[in-house]
């Protein structure tokens, strides 16, 4: 859950977040916090943070669309944050659906929104999971 801590800052009503920023900024906004409170031990945590969004971002994605972050790679490179990154599309935080578990069919197309490198991404991360497991969705 800690990937997800800047969700606090973000207005988000719907799953009781009150805070001012967008919700695609919850990522850096808890990077941020972990950072600002000891960056050395927090590191690998802020980089979790950050590079969770969908499959990840690139700079270009991040520019073309206008997305409220700053114009940097957020893409998962460690094991620990392809993990996370890949499970975290699966669910939502809406309290309704909270506990119950997207098909691939519905993550492929809400990653879609945002582009054939999305998508390629997203089927790379699953493919790197399903020959893990042998039993992904």
């Amino acid at each position: 859950m800690l990937h997800d801590y800047g969700i606090i800052g973000v207005d988000a009503p719907g799953i009781y977040c009150h805070g001012t920023a967008p919700y695609l900024q919850h990522g850096v906004l808890g990077a941020a916090h972990l950072r600002s409170i000891d960056a050395k031990r927090y590191a690998r945590h802020a980089r979790v943070c950050e590079v969770h969004i969908g499959s990840g971002l690139t700079a270009e994605e991040i520019r073309s669309h206008g997305l409220p972050l700053p114009e940097v790679d957020f893409l998962p490179v460690t094991l620990e944050e392809k993990l996370i990154t890949y499970a975290d599309t699966f669910y939502s935080k809406t309290p309704a659906v909270l506990r119950n578990e997207k098909p691939f069919e519905k993550v492929v197309r809400s990653i879609s929104k945002h582009g054939t490198a999305a998508v390629a991404r997203l089927m790379a991360l699953h493919e790197m999971w399903q020959a893990v497991d042998g039993e992904c969705k």
